[in-house]
């Protein structure tokens, strides 16, 4: 452990107590090692006393030794030394010194070491690293975030994740060690207490950490708990801004702004039920995008990074696109901080500036024109068809639900129709008797792109779910419970609620979009979904997301603006849109084309091996010399906005769900836009 720089090293006595705590925490045989030492220590000394002091004692050095070592030996056999009186003497003495203190040893150590044990098992020992990543709060997020910074590290600098909960140390340990190799859990740390002390805090060295990330529990004051833990945060860091970035999560939109000035001005906070009510309404009309989200969340494949543009520097975005290989450009990092995500292709790159790209990790990046593998011929003559307005079906509800038919409602086609299915009193006007459309809905004084009707019914009785008419709508989307909220398991209703969605497209003949949001990720194979469906596990992707903003909190606006209901989205769209279908053409004709059309291509999704599988067909940053045949089934992930999108001029303003930057600016007191 390196000191950091302008603050006082660690006392010596505190580093030494420091490594022999991690080291009686490893296993019985270090203890073992340890009484074998200590013994040694006081045996040997007072027998090699006991032979330079016998003149009978051989001459030569090694033979002393051979005494010696016998001596220590037999240090149990009383009397068994001959000679002078002193000689007598000494030898008694050295094996009561040895029968009094292995007796009194075993009993002293033993009792001692179970102590330290407990103590050692109760977590509230004294953290002493660097440069390591805290995670405060235990949640459904925690095992993917943990595993996920381990995947992110570097293996030649591989960091310590340090987890800080209120929760038992060996239960942490247990349910880490389940998602993490062998290899990785040594550099993986917990300790036991809440976050909100300072003083328990203290213990975790949140001053010389790299990044602190604070979690929110499953409970319903999960908000109010991290909101302390910030504040306890900030207790321990002070007041000034040389501490360590940090990320918090909350679920409630009416903690964002105090969350965010406790956090400070190198804080994060991010909104998960925002963030999740975004997906699941990005995911209703684009099936098979929370495949290629999850693929871009993780780190076991490409994700963004930030790369120089020095070489394009006077050029344009479009001239970028086709620059890279064997990464996809979508955006640019403007000198001044603001970033540009699938900007025009005549937006010049400045000098100062840096591109978002698509890549394996940070130095895959290499430089190359790619615009002599496009092929104009194959590039399709015709843009994408507009979307045609569409009638949605909502089954059940929870506290995400309002964010969710919100999102729905503002983001849909002019003429849509969504009807809400709830298993309680109805949130919000019923659906006519006599069949007509209610008035449309508004969102801050804007009117809304569809129209929203509430009904309620028996949705916990399988026979009221097998009596729904499908027939007219074109998706589903299941929300199950809250956790504490009817059955133990949330995930049981939904399951069940997804195998009568099953029987009843097998009656009627055809399939259904079906949008399903999962609590527990291992629940998620046991959907019974077909493959244009969706399956969101709110607590994994948000996890992933948390440990991508970790890795480079610069791309926190990139996020926010792909999970946004306006702006730049991560979209699926026929690969008919942009090549000629049942031709051969290289993904660089493909990026040429989407250039064209206003968008960033950065992969596509096979429709031969669109069924379940370990890729499920999806394939992101594919090299620009990569030649297929593209069939009419193919999709293109590309990141742009909605064809036909006309809402967003009628769209409430954007609450980011994502807040970074200085903790008062010229736009508000949080400094990206008020609360």
């Amino acid at each position: 452990m390196e000191p950091v720089k302008g603050r006082p090293p660690a006392p010596l006595r505190d580093r030494a107590r420091y490594r022999f705590d991690r080291t009686l925490a490893r296993s019985t045989g270090t203890l073992m090692g340890w009484l074998v030492i200590t013994c040694l220590a006081v045996v040997v000394p007072v027998s090699a006393v006991l032979v330079w002091t016998d003149p009978g004692a051989p001459r030569s050095l090694s033979e002393r030794l051979t005494v010696v070592w016998r001596t220590s030996a037999e240090t149990l056999r009383l009397g068994s030394a001959t000679g002078a009186p002193l000689r007598l003497a000494l030898s008694a003495l050295l094996g009561l010194v040895a029968l009094l203190g292995v007796s009194t040893l075993v009993g002293v150590v033993t009792t001692g070491l179970a102590d330290r044990m407990t103590e050692l098992s109760r977590g509230r020992s004294r953290v002493l690293e660097h440069g390591h990543v805290v995670v405060l709060g235990w949640s459904d997020q925690a095992t993917t975030v943990v595993s996920e910074l381990v995947a992110a590290q570097a293996p030649h600098r591989p960091r310590a994740v340090v987890l800080l909960a209120d929760r038992d140390k060996a239960e942490m340990e247990r349910a880490l060690s389940a998602h993490l190799p062998p290899a990785a859990r040594a550099r993986i740390i917990c300790r036991s207490g809440p976050a909100s002390d300072p003083e328990v805090l203290a213990l975790v060295s949140p001053r010389t950490a790299g990044t602190v990330l604070v979690l929110p529990s499953g409970e319903p004051s999960a908000d109010a708990e991290v909101l302390r833990t910030l504040l306890s945060l900030r207790a321990v860091l002070g007041e000034g801004t040389d501490g360590p970035p940090v990320l918090a999560a909350v679920r409630d939109d009416r903690y964002r702004a105090p969350a965010r000035l406790a956090a400070g001005p190198r804080g994060t906070v991010l909104e998960t039920d925002t963030v999740t009510a975004r997906l699941i309404a990005q995911c209703v009309g684009r099936p098979g995008l929370s495949l290629v989200l999850r693929d871009l969340l993780d780190f076991a494949g490409d994700e963004f990074h930030l790369a120089d543009a020095t070489a394009f520097h006077g050029d344009t975005f479009g001239t970028a696109l086709l620059g890279h290989p064997n990464s996809c450009v979508v955006g640019l990092l403007t000198p001044e901080g603001r970033t540009l995500l699938n900007p025009p292709a005549d937006t010049p790159v400045e000098p100062g500036g840096r591109l978002i790209v698509l890549a394996l990790d940070d130095g895959s990046t290499r430089v190359e024109d790619c615009r002599d593998l496009v092929d104009p011929s194959a590039i399709a003559p015709d843009g994408p068809p507009p979307d045609d307005p569409t009638h949605l079906l909502v089954l059940g509800w929870n506290r995400r639900a309002p964010l969710v038919v919100g999102q729905l409602r503002d983001t849909a086609r002019p003429g849509s129709v969504l009807d809400v299915i709830t298993d309680g009193t109805v949130p919000g006007p019923r659906e006519p008797e006599d069949g007509t459309p209610p008035p449309r809905g508004s969102t801050n004084g804007a009117p809304a792109a569809a129209s929203v009707r509430f009904r309620s019914a028996a949705l916990s009785r399988p026979e009221a779910l097998l009596g729904l008419d499908l027939t007219p709508y074109d998706g589903v989307v299941v929300l199950g419970p809250d956790p504490g909220e009817g059955p133990d398991r949330p995930d049981d209703w939904t399951l069940v609620t997804l195998l009568a969605l099953r029987l009843l497209e097998e009656r009627a003949g055809r399939e259904l979009r079906v949008v399903t949001e999962l609590v527990d990720d291992r629940n998620r194979p046991l959907a019974p979904v077909n493959h244009g469906s969706d399956v969101i596990v709110s607590g994994k992707l948000t996890g992933l997301l948390m440990a991508q903003i970790t890795q480079n909190r610069h791309l926190a606006p990139v996020f926010d603006e792909l999970f946004s209901g306006d702006g730049a989205n991560v979209l699926l769209r026929p690969a008919g849109t942009y090549v000629r279908p049942g031709g051969e053409a290289t993904f660089a004709t493909v990026v040429a084309a989407a250039r064209d059309r206003g968008d960033c291509a950065i992969g596509y999704r096979c429709h031969d091996r669109s069924a379940p599988g370990t890729d499920h067909g999806v394939r992101l940053n594919p090299p620009k010399g990569e030649r297929r045949v593209w069939s009419a089934g193919d999709q293109v992930v590309v990141v742009g906005t909605p064809a036909g999108d006309v809402t967003a001029a009628c769209a409430p303003p954007r609450r980011d769900a994502y807040r970074a930057g200085p903790a008062a600016g010229p736009t508000g007191p949080l400094g990206e836009g008020r609360p």
